[in-house]
């Protein structure tokens, strides 16, 4: 069954069936997508990551649809309905709508209109009248008027014969299947009011009176009328013409122009209006809200992915501040490692105004613990704070920068804060998390559940798991692109290593403060639980600074040590200076050192790393301000040029802070001089970025932006 699954998924995403068997295998072995992408390229045939996934997931979907299809057999199979005609139409299906549709006229049902007519013996009047000969039909349905089995007039014997025509109408194969494509090709989505709503549903104004055709509305506004519905503001409905729909159903079953004819009409609008139109609406409402949950997926994760990969200052002491007015400010100081060390308020701003001792004592913070920069968070009082900072002369230069604290609240009213800090309030620990994530916005922000890092488009209104399960596979491979430090990670961060998961995460941690640092990654076997195959997964993705070994701070999986050691002793020379010294490495000729199991890309990988052991794929850290003139939206000139920073893409645009504590938008319209049909094509978040004020609307807290022509104004 695995060589039909790969032969399928293959034909699918246009590569070799051998490379998606492999593949299969692999996983089924237990080994991870980065491990897979990473060190078992030519098991592969260098697969990427994206399409590993890919193939994860098709073949989860296919073994669910065949496992409904299996259901479906064994049901008709004790039903007696087993046939080869229905064999073969369910063995050819390929997506579960036309599986469900060939099960339907079999599948066990409740009490209906049809069954009701059938029970009082009106389905034989009702295939006459589906046959449509030419007879006279009143005379013929008198004949099944019978008041014992409750059928009392002509009229009801006809109303019944034309339920049970509605249900085979319903139930048909081919009219699911024309009426289905209908609705794809056709439907209208059309929006109202609820009754009585206008006022509290305000912020759904734009869709109190909207029709468009389904094919081209967007994913966002699929979602917005969605979740207006949810929430009982809006009236939802999705159908093509009705008429089209009728005029469909009427080339399949009418078959002349006499009294029968006439019935089968009656009976095809009832049957479309009452059970096919209900029907495929709520199919097409699932795939549409598949779609467009998709879409919005696809455009969080992105969002998510930018952030985590956020260029990270790197090492150093820092002073951070979790700004405020009334409470004061929240200081606290972090080592390079982010261990807090110390921690006090200070209040520079009204209504206190102690800004004399606010300056002396961030002077002294600074020079006692030799602070090399100042986080400031970009919240509530953050720009007067970012103010306040610059306005001290230090003794040398300290970078004041500032960080979007999004979720820092989350965190630090976590369990996960509440036990890395269990003696500090909610203040200390949301400043820790700003000092932090200037440091390494990845170690800090794995923390907090991505759906509360303040960024993506309707992440709450979307199938959590599929989100959660997305979110959980982009974590995992940013993680494991840069690579952990064994003896600093956090808990949370060590549980998205491959192979390794909470209890190991846990258990490395335990041995860490039993044992003191790791000396070598052949040390992690000694931790309980950790066997060959987590090493296997894991090792190439843990790093271990001043090892013994130079390699166990590489990206150099331990099974390839073998093969340096072997270039090493070619060369003369040993594995250090073969890091150390490019012309050494410049000699090796890398086809000689091929076996079973490394080729070339391997191999080439090796010498990468071998040039940059340990290298971070992150951009390095760009210092950036806002303009000094600029600080509330009152300041804020149409035309005026501002410096910013993407803090939020959607389908529909980019959100830019310019530093007035509410971000403005740039429309897709306005992103760039040409086209754009991807935000995410022409900007990234945290980018720096020069907008030009459009509109500003101070009351209700919205600005206008545009990206476009800047260069030549």
């Amino acid at each position: 069954m695995v060589k039909n699954y790969s032969s399928l998924i293959a034909s699918e995403l246009g590569i070799l069936s051998t490379q998606v068997e492999n593949t299969i295998s692999l996983l089924n072995s237990g080994a991870t997508i980065p491990f897979i992408a990473r060190y078992r390229k030519e098991v592969t045939g260098s697969l990427d990551e994206v399409v590993i996934l890919n193939i994860k997931n098709r073949l989860e979907q296919l073994k669910e649809f065949d496992k409904r299809r299996d259901a479906i057999i064994e049901s008709l199979k004790e039903q007696g309905n087993y046939s080869s005609e229905l064999e073969n139409q369910l063995n050819n299906a390929t997506v579960i709508s036309v599986l469900e549709d060939i099960y339907l006229p079999f599948r066990p049902k409740k009490k209906t209109r049809a069954s009701v007519a059938k029970a009082k013996g009106l389905e034989p009047l009702a295939k006459i009248i589906f046959s449509q000969i030419n007879i006279d039909i009143l005379t013929k349905a008198n004949g099944f008027v019978s008041e014992e089995k409750g059928v009392e007039s002509v009229e009801d014997a006809l109303a019944g014969a034309n339920d049970i025509i509605a249900e085979w109408i319903n139930e048909d194969f081919q009219a699911r299947a024309k009426i289905r494509y209908l609705f794809k090709r056709e439907a209208v989505i059309t929006s109202k009011v609820a009754k009585g709503k206008e006022k509290e549903g305000e912020k759904y104004e734009s869709y109190f009176a909207w029709e468009e055709p389904l094919m081209k509305s967007p994913s966002h506004r699929i979602l917005a009328m969605f979740r207006g519905e949810n929430e009982s503001f809006l009236k939802i409905s999705i159908h093509p013409p009705q008429e089209k729909a009728i005029e469909v159903l009427e080339s399949l079953f009418v078959k002349g122009f006499n009294d029968c004819t006439k019935q089968v009409r009656l009976a095809i609008e009832d049957s479309y209006k009452r059970l096919l139109a209900p029907s495929m609406e709520n199919e097409i409402r699932q795939l549409v809200k598949e779609k467009a949950d998709a879409d919005a997926i696809k455009v969080f994760v992105e969002n998510v992915t930018q952030l985590l990969m956020a260029s990270p200052l790197g090492q150093k002491t820092v002073l951070a501040i979790d700004p405020g007015f009334r409470t004061g400010c929240k200081v606290v100081c972090l080592d390079k490692q982010g261990k807090l060390l110390h921690n006090e308020t200070i209040y520079p701003h009204p209504p206190a105004n102690e800004v004399k001792q606010s300056i002396n004592k961030i002077t002294s913070l600074v020079n006692a613990y030799k602070i090399e920069a100042i986080a400031i968070g970009n919240g509530t009082a953050g720009r007067e704070t970012e103010r306040f900072i610059k306005s001290i002369r230090f003794e040398k230069d300290i970078l004041a920068i500032m960080v979007n604290e999004s979720g820092a609240s989350v965190y630090s009213a976590s369990s996960v804060a509440r036990e890395e800090f269990p003696d500090y309030d909610v203040t200390v620990r949301g400043a820790v998390s700003i000092g932090r994530r200037l440091m390494d916005p990845l170690a800090e922000l794995v923390k907090i559940d991505p759906k509360s890092i303040g960024v993506g488009q309707y992440q709450h209104d979307v199938d959590q798991n599929a989100l959660q399960k997305s979110l959980e596979n982009e974590v995992c491979s940013c993680v494991n692109a840069v690579g952990v430090e064994v003896n600093t990670a956090s808990k949370q961060l060590l549980t998205h290593v491959s192979g390794l998961g909470p209890v190991l995460a846990q258990n490395i941690i335990e041995y860490r403060n039993k044992n003191g640092a790791f000396k070598s990654r052949v040390e992690l076997k000694k931790i309980a639980r950790f066997g060959d195959k987590a090493f296997e997964q894991a090792a190439g993705f843990l790093r271990i600074r001043d090892a013994k070994n130079p390699l166990d701070f590489s990206s150099v999986h331990p099974e390839s040590y073998p093969i340096v050691e072997k270039m090493a002793k070619k060369m003369n020379c040993k594995v250090e200076e073969l890091i150390e010294k490019d012309e050494i490495r410049n000699k090796i000729k890398i086809e000689e050192f091929v076996t079973a199991t490394a080729g070339i890309p391997t191999l080439t990988d090796i010498m990468k790393e071998l040039a940059k052991p340990g290298r971070d794929p992150r951009q390095k850290f760009d210092f950036f301000e806002f303009d000094k003139n600029v600080n509330s939206i009152k300041d804020l000139i149409l035309g005026m040029i501002l410096p910013g920073i993407i803090t939020n893409i959607t389908a529909f645009g980019a959100f830019v802070d310019i530093g007035v504590h509410q971000d403005g938008l740039v429309h897709i319209s306005q992103l760039a001089d040409a086209y754009v049909g991807n935000p995410n094509e022409v900007v990234k978040l945290n980018q720096k970025v020069m907008v030009r004020v459009l509109e500003v609307d101070a009351d209700r807290k919205r600005i206008s932006l545009s990206m476009k022509n800047i260069e030549k104004s």
